[in-house]
């Protein structure tokens, strides 16, 4: 087990908590080992049907440790670097491609690598407090996790050039109202709202969601008739579920349907 990043199954929902609150849980090499460990598990694991993120403390993340990095470590030749930065962003990739729903508790600041970490996250609930920013740029770095990726299908290549190239701190409404964040609710809130909207997902038709899932990266990547195939197939597939067949019994009867993730 990996202490600075904790992993909780509740009824379908995971919820992993990044656990460096005394450093704003900025990514060390052992967080990031263990954050790619718990996407795996999540994705993995058939008893975990949605995901919450979250960071220790009342922070979400605030990116890559700077103050370890102004440190200075043993040099390692740029080969290494580069193939061991690569190993970390993987927990970006797991966590958009799983065919499963993941919501990331933006508290305090998500900042480089923590919000492109964030934005790799189906929905994002943020507490009215948060400073949302790139930050890249004023350190020096040109961006990893795939921040550069998911801002610019989330809001087009001009807005992700402006807060890469400028790195503006972004309040939790300027967030909201560009579409990089799901809802706002009150500080106090977060916590509640944030789980209570993980635990809905993992309650739902997980069949049926991991398909809308990957029917939304597939329009992100592929030609409108391979969309359509893949539409097609899912959509059947869908009909075939215990979870159709109740909720259009549900329906008919006029009460909530009860889904079993099946």
């Amino acid at each position: 087990m990996n202490d600075m990043v904790l992993q909780k199954l509740d009824r379908g929902l995971l919820t992993i908590t990044m656990n460096r609150p005394d450093r704003r849980n900025a990514l060390n090499p052992d967080m990031t080992r263990g954050l790619v460990d718990a996407a795996r598990r999540a994705a993995e694991d058939h008893d975990v049907r949605a995901v919450l993120l979250k960071g220790a403390g009342g922070t979400f993340c605030v990116g890559g440790d700077v103050k370890s990095m102004a440190e200075g470590r043993a040099p390692l030749p740029f080969e290494a670097k580069r193939v061991n930065l690569r190993r970390g962003m993987e927990v970006s990739r797991i966590l958009h491609q799983m065919p499963k729903p993941v919501v990331a508790q933006v508290d305090g600041a998500a900042a480089g690598a923590g919000l492109s970490i964030a934005l790799a996250c189906d929905l994002r609930v943020a507490s009215q407090s948060v400073k949302i920013t790139t930050a890249f740029a004023k350190v020096g770095l040109s961006g990893d996790y795939g921040g550069t990726y998911f801002l610019t299908q989330m809001l087009g290549s001009a807005k992700a050039r402006e807060l890469y190239l400028m790195s503006p701190v972004l309040t939790a409404q300027e967030a909201l109202s560009l579409g990089m964040v799901s809802k706002v609710v009150p500080d106090a809130e977060i916590d509640n709202a944030a789980h209570e909207l993980a635990m809905s997902l993992a309650q739902g038709p997980s069949v049926t969601l991991g398909y809308v899932k990957t029917n939304i990266n597939n329009a992100e990547t592929l030609s409108l008739e391979a969309c359509f195939d893949g539409e097609a197939i899912h959509h059947t597939r869908c009909g075939d579920t215990a979870d159709h067949k109740e909720a259009a019994k549900a329906f008919v009867e006029k009460r909530k349907p009860v889904f079993q993730g099946h």
